[in-house]
């Protein structure tokens, strides 16, 4: 089947040989995002609109400002976004604190809601990042990718199929998206196709786990390594998903 603009991507990370091709898919995306708000759009309206409204979480902003391509162009955002937050918080933080009880002020029997919603507001300023919701997005129009070409290319439902190693939580990813998407005779076939795979590379993984164990036992001095020696990074990758 010909390859078309949205099926590269997909094609490039199941054809490179990692291990959970869907890791090295979100990575891809993750990058090409955080290239796109520290290049020339952050200086674009709508984009500075967006960033002060959303923010950037944890993760993000501490791999904006170790590129190292532009800490000028992060530091205009910081200013912009902080000042919206100010914006948005303030009001409600001057309202916040209890009063005393007193005969003259009486009960204050609100408070815990005031302060209830105000960490809400926190938290939903800490939780709310601008890349995260990108590579949200754009994986889910990938899924839709996937299912698509896993029954209409012949090419690209064998290399999927060969693929043994999707890690735990894009196994989840794609099961919710089968349930969503698929309908039962098109589940019938592809989730015993993606089990099937995932469970002969869970066991294989485990076992080189096994043997790596066994090597630090003297006895076992000369059996050989086979999988094994990076079994540890391997395995953890398996069960959590690959670093980004």
């Amino acid at each position: 089947m010909k390859e078309k603009i949205y099926t590269i991507p997909v094609n490039d990370a199941y054809q490179s040989g990692c291990a959970c091709p869907l890791c090295q898919l979100e990575a891809d995306v993750e990058k090409s995002t955080l290239e796109y708000f520290l290049g020339a759009s952050l200086m674009e309206p709508d984009t500075r609109i967006a960033t002060n409204q959303s923010g950037f979480c944890h993760e993000h902003f501490k791999k904006m400002y170790a590129a190292e391509i532009n800490r000028l162009g992060l530091g205009l955002m910081l200013h912009t976004h902080m000042c919206q937050v100010k914006s948005d918080l303030s009001p409600s933080l001057c309202a916040l604190a209890p009063n005393g009880r007193t005969l003259l002020k009486g009960r204050d029997g609100d408070y815990k809601k005031r302060l209830e919603d105000m960490a809400n507001a926190f938290s939903q300023k800490v939780d709310s990042c601008i890349v995260c919701d990108k590579v949200e997005f754009t994986m889910a129009r990938y899924l839709d990718v996937i299912f698509w070409m896993y029954f209409e290319d012949e090419a690209f439902k064998t290399a999927f199929s060969c693929v043994k190693a999707h890690c735990m939580k894009h196994m989840a990813f794609l099961l919710r998206g089968a349930a969503k998407h698929l309908s039962q005779n098109k589940a019938a076939v592809f989730v015993p196709d993606l089990v099937a795979a995932y469970q002969a590379g869970f066991d294989e993984m485990t076992e080189d786990v096994h043997r790596f164990t066994l090597k630090f036992d003297y006895r076992n001095k000369d059996m050989p390594w086979g999988n094994s020696k990076d079994a540890i990074p391997r395995s953890m990758d398996l069960l959590t998903g690959a670093d980004r």
